[in-house]
């Protein structure tokens, strides 16, 4: 077993990327409510939200280890009116197989530092479910603040998903 943040190279994600960051991603869409998208959504989905987000100058990063991809983050507009300019959301996922490797801490780690330095000045993470646990706590480990709690936000497998809101200044 790998230690912690051995060996994980963190990169700006290019096109040929996707492959594999719509392999992660599918898995979270199929198998979880830490997404809240039903379907897999195509691979030029994936390529156009990718495209929005660098073509804002926000950063996309996959992570590898011994050159393959086992995560991404991104920052993505949090809304389009102006007021909102300098705040952005954030996204996270690792894979299945790559839990607990430090994978996540060092691709978000990355995407607040280059954030801060476009100075932008709020990161707000939307985490589907209440009792993600992990998630929430990884979060507050990054200095991430609870904001509040959406009760019965999202609806997938038959079930009601709470959201959870936090937020870090900049």
């Amino acid at each position: 077993m790998r230690s912690k943040k051995e060996n994980i190279v963190i990169s700006d994600a290019k096109a040929g990327d996707f492959p594999e960051i719509l392999d992660i991603y599918t898995y979270y869409v199929a198998n979880t409510t830490v997404s809240l998208e039903e379907s897999p959504p195509a691979f030029e989905e994936m390529l156009k939200r990718w495209k929005d987000s660098t073509d804002k100058s926000l950063p996309y990063l996959v992570a590898k280890i011994d050159g393959r991809i086992v995560g991404y983050a991104y920052a993505f507009q949090y809304r389009p009116r102006t007021a909102y300019r300098f705040t952005i959301e954030e996204s996270v996922y690792v894979s299945k197989d790559h839990q607990g490797l430090g994978v996540g801490h060092s691709l978000l780690f990355d995407l607040i530092k280059q954030c801060k330095e476009k100075n932008y000045k709020q990161m707000l993470a939307v985490i589907a479910g209440a009792d993600n646990l992990a998630s929430i706590a990884f979060h507050k480990n990054l200095g991430f603040k609870q904001s509040g709690v959406l009760e019965k936000f999202g609806f997938k497998f038959n079930k009601w998903v709470d959201t959870v809101l936090m937020q870090k200044e900049l």
